[in-house]
């Protein structure tokens, strides 16, 4: 949909299913910025906000952080592209998720080892509450 400048923030958040508060919010950020207010101190957006705003979403969900998102959308205020700082980022994120993929696996065969050699046990101790898993 072709949108003409000065667009008001309910007429964006229409557009770009992004709701009002989630655009205040990320304005509030610095992630966005009215281009001027109406009289009635409504915002008023320029059409670069929708390719803002998809941006920011598809950055989030690749496991962006907003504030990550807003050092990318600086670099590209300043007229550079941030694609080299975006992939060092997704790399680093790669690496976290590799780790975190890591701590499961281990994890899931602790439990599966103490589930595999279960056995109830009878324990008189009243400083015992389950004497399985307080095994070490």
């Amino acid at each position: 949909m072709l949108v003409k400048n000065g667009q008001q923030i309910g007429t964006v958040a229409k557009v770009s299913g992004v709701p009002i508060k989630t655009i205040r919010y990320y304005e509030e950020l610095g992630l966005l910025k009215a281009s001027s207010r109406t009289e009635g101190g409504f915002r008023l957006f320029d059409e670069d906000v929708f390719s803002r705003l998809h941006f920011i979403k598809r950055a989030q969900s690749l496991g962006l952080s907003l504030s990550e998102i807003k050092d990318f959308l600086e670099i590209y205020d300043q007229g550079k592209l941030p694609c080299d700082r975006i992939k060092i980022s997704l790399q680093e994120k790669l690496q976290d998720i590799e780790y975190k993929i890591q701590e499961l696996i281990q994890f899931k065969q602790e439990l599966e080892q103490l589930l595999s050699a279960w056995k109830v046990e009878n324990s008189t101790s009243t400083s015992v509450i389950c004497p399985i898993i307080e095994k070490d």
